[in-house]
């Protein structure tokens, strides 16, 4: 699994859990979008059929849990939000680099990471939050992304060789620190 340079401060976990209807409409937001980035990499590379099967079915286990957080925003009497650019996500992407395969490997990676740093926030957030069937289904969430990181670094292996990913992996550690500490505290995923 990949080690995140920098561990969440305790003020965004308290935060959260302090502004935890915010961070559910978040959330949803989160599991929409990773849905469609899964569908993205079909449309996308529809020559790299390796990446088919398994990404159309993280698409819809996002989807699925899209739904599930949905229900728990209708149960609070919420409603969910236009999207918004999620400066994390679009910081990380910025850094992906141009020419068709480097940016297949880079945007793997990314996402890679990106879900890693889901498995330590949703951890925290399973530890924290009083609610049983909330830590629950955090746990349960913290699983789900322990599988997605394994499965978009496999998926890379596929196309690239260890060394590539391997160097790359290091400079985007490096550059999703660097975002992470610069980020202001909300009641966000990212």
């Amino acid at each position: 699994m990949l080690e995140l340079r920098i561990t969440t401060s305790d003020e965004w976990t308290q935060h959260v859990l302090a502004n935890f209807d915010e961070f559910l409409v978040d959330h949803a937001a989160c599991e929409r979008k990773a849905s469609a980035t899964g569908l993205s990499f079909v449309v996308k590379y529809p020559d790299k059929s390796k990446l088919h099967e398994p990404l159309i079915s993280l698409a819809r286990e996002e989807l699925s849990h899209f739904h599930q957080v949905y229900k728990l925003i209708a149960a609070r009497g919420l409603s969910l939000r236009p999207d918004t650019k999620d400066p994390y996500i679009a910081g990380l992407l910025s850094k992906a680099r141009n020419g068709r395969d480097t940016h297949l490997l880079d945007r793997l990676l990314i996402f890679a990471v990106v879900e890693a740093r889901g498995i330590e926030r949703f951890g925290l957030i399973a530890k924290g939050i009083k609610d049983v069937p909330l830590q629950k289904f955090y746990g349960d969430i913290v699983r789900s992304e322990s599988r997605h990181a394994t499965l978009f670094l496999e998926l890379a292996s596929l196309y690239f060789s260890t060394k590539d990913i391997s160097c790359r992996i290091n400079e985007l550690l490096d550059i999703e620190s660097d975002i992470v500490q610069n980020l202001p505290v909300r009641a966000a995923l990212h």
